[in-house]
């Protein structure tokens, strides 16, 4: 998530994500990249609700509409939100249909209330804000009780820094910040290094208020039933190869797909 400015936000957030660097550019607005990202978050959601025509989500971090609109095509309804302003102009004239709204807003403090969602969808986003336990902790508020949030989150131990393009350093989130801001302008890549991935412990307990659900390894056994045939062939050496690296170094593997369930409210 993005910002106008951070007088606007507050310190720690970056200001125009969709349009900070070339490598961001270049995701936020490809159609077609964003569709099989999409495909992907649809496929886990319908596979834990079945039907999906009567479910409210919010698209937390939706940058410029295009992976929302492509929920709205199968969801009840959809509110993207971001801090964005271009992106959420951009959504905005795109996107629009009547069970589709954008929405610039704050993810760490949305103003719905609570309960307002079946499903929140957080792909990418927990990285980008100076506060991952106030993002968890709204996600939780909003959520219907029995309800989900898709995640998907790098992990702070991924050998590819996947954010600014290639580049030629590994584990550029385990510098020190100061450095890793050093050497990002010193390649001309950005002002400084936002990003602050988590280890999977460090997630564990950043979620421990949910029900987690891991559709990490399920995904890389069935890539068909989850539209990531285009990352993982099926019966395929990478495949093999994956499924030894999520069973044996979980720890390690550069990025975790899981279900977070709020529980139902107790019965009186």
């Amino acid at each position: 998530m993005s910002g106008e400015s951070e007088h606007r936000w507050g310190p720690g957030y970056q200001e125009g994500y969709s349009s900070a660097t070339p490598h961001a550019r270049q995701k936020m607005y490809d159609r077609e990249g964003r569709r099989q990202k999409a495909e992907k978050v649809l496929a886990v959601i319908r596979d834990y609700f079945g039907s999906l025509d009567r479910v409210r989500a919010l698209d937390l971090g939706c940058s410029t509409g295009i992976m929302a609109s492509y929920y709205a095509e199968a969801l009840g309804h959809v509110t993207g939100i971001d801090i964005d302003d271009q992106a959420i102009a951009h959504a905005r004239r795109e996107f629009m249909r009547p069970n589709l709204a954008f929405e610039t807003r704050n993810g760490l403090a949305t103003g719905f209330p609570s309960d307002s969602f079946d499903a929140i969808i957080c792909a990418h986003v927990y990285e980008h804000v100076p506060e991952a336990e106030r993002l968890f902790s709204e996600i939780h508020r909003l959520l219907s009780p029995g309800g989900v949030c898709y995640f998907a989150g790098t992990n702070r131990l991924n050998l590819i820094e996947p954010h600014y393009g290639p580049l030629p350093f590994l584990f550029l989130s385990l510098m020190p910040r100061s450095l890793a801001d050093l050497y990002l302008r010193a390649l001309r890549r950005s002002d400084r290094y936002y990003e602050r991935p988590r280890t999977v412990w460090s997630l564990r307990r950043l979620t421990r208020q949910f029900e987690v659900i891991d559709y990490t390894r399920r995904i890389i056994a069935d890539p068909q039933r989850f539209n990531a045939t285009d990352q993982i062939a099926p019966q395929s050496l990478a495949q093999r190869a994956a499924l030894l690296a999520v069973d044996w170094a979980y720890w390690l593997f550069p990025t975790y797909v899981w279900l977070l369930r709020k529980p139902p409210a107790a019965s009186a």
